[in-house]
C-alpha cells in the first residue's frame, strides 16, 4: 500500500513539474494535473493542500538538488572567498531562473497573492542554503563564521529578490546581476568570512 501511495504522489509531482514548466503555474489547472497523472482531481488534495503548496514542493525540491550538486562539485577549502562568491551567485541566478521558468516574474510583480508565496519560498531557500553550508563546510565548527554565512545568505537573498521585483525587463535583471556579482557580492563575502 505504501508503495502505491508513493507512486501516486510521484505521478502528481512529475505531471505538475512537466505542466508547470511547459505552460507556467498560472496556466496549469489542477484538472490538467489530474488528467496527466491519471488520477482524480480530489486525489491531488490528499497529498497537497493546494496547487500553490504543490508548486512550492517542486521548486524547493529542484533548488535542493541543484544546491547540493553545486556545493558538492564546487567546494574548494583553499579559496573559501572565491567558493562562496561563486556559489552564492550561482544560487541567486538559479533561483531567479527557476521562478521565472515555473511562475513567470511578470505575474509575480503584478499579483498581491504571489508576495506571500515568494516570502515563504525565499525563507525556505534561506534555510536550505544555511543548512547545506553548515553540513558541508568547515565553518560549521566556528560560530562567528556560521553567523557570517547566515548574514551572507540573508543579505544576498534580500538583494536578489528585490531585483526581481524592481526590474522591468530581462536586460534590467542581467544588469542588476552583473552589478550584484561585481560590486556588492565581493564585499558581502569579505564581511561574512572575517
Amino acid at each position: 500500500m505504501e508503495m502505491e501511495v508513493d507512486k501516486v504522489k510521484e505521478n502528481i509531482i512529475e505531471a505538475s513539474h512537466e505542466l508547470f514548466r511547459r505552460y507556467g503555474y498560472h496556466k496549469t489547472s489542477v484538472n490538467e494535473i489530474a488528467k496527466k497523472a491519471k488520477i482524480a482531481k480530489a486525489t491531488i488534495y490528499k497529498y497537497f493542500d493546494s496547487k500553490e503548496v504543490l508548486l512550492h514542493y517542486i521548486l524547493m525540491d529542484e533548488l535542493k538538488q541543484s544546491v547540493d550538486e553545486m556545493i558538492d562539485s564546487e567546494y574548494n577549502v583553499n579559496d573559501i572567498e572565491a567558493y562562496l562568491s561563486k556559489l552564492i551567485f550561482k544560487t541567486c541566478r538559479l533561483t531567479y531562473t527557476i521562478c521565472n521558468e515555473f511562475i513567470g516574474w511578470d505575474f509575480i510583480r503584478e499579483s498581491a497573492n504571489s508576495q506571500g508565496f515568494l516570502k515563504l519560498l525565499s525563507d525556505d531557500l534561506e534555510k536550505l542554503l544555511i543548512r547545506s553550508f553548515q553540513e558541508t563546510m568547515p565553518v560549521k565548527k566556528n560560530e562567528s563564521h556560521a553567523a557570517g554565512i547566515r548574514f551572507l545568505i540573508k543579505a544576498s537573498k534580500s538583494i536578489v529578490f528585490s531585483y526581481a521585483f524592481t526590474s522591468v525587463s530581462d536586460a534590467d535583471v542581467r544588469k542588476n546581476f552583473v552589478n550584484f556579482q561585481k560590486e556588492i557580492l565581493p564585499y558581502l563575502v569579505k564581511a561574512a568570512i572575517r
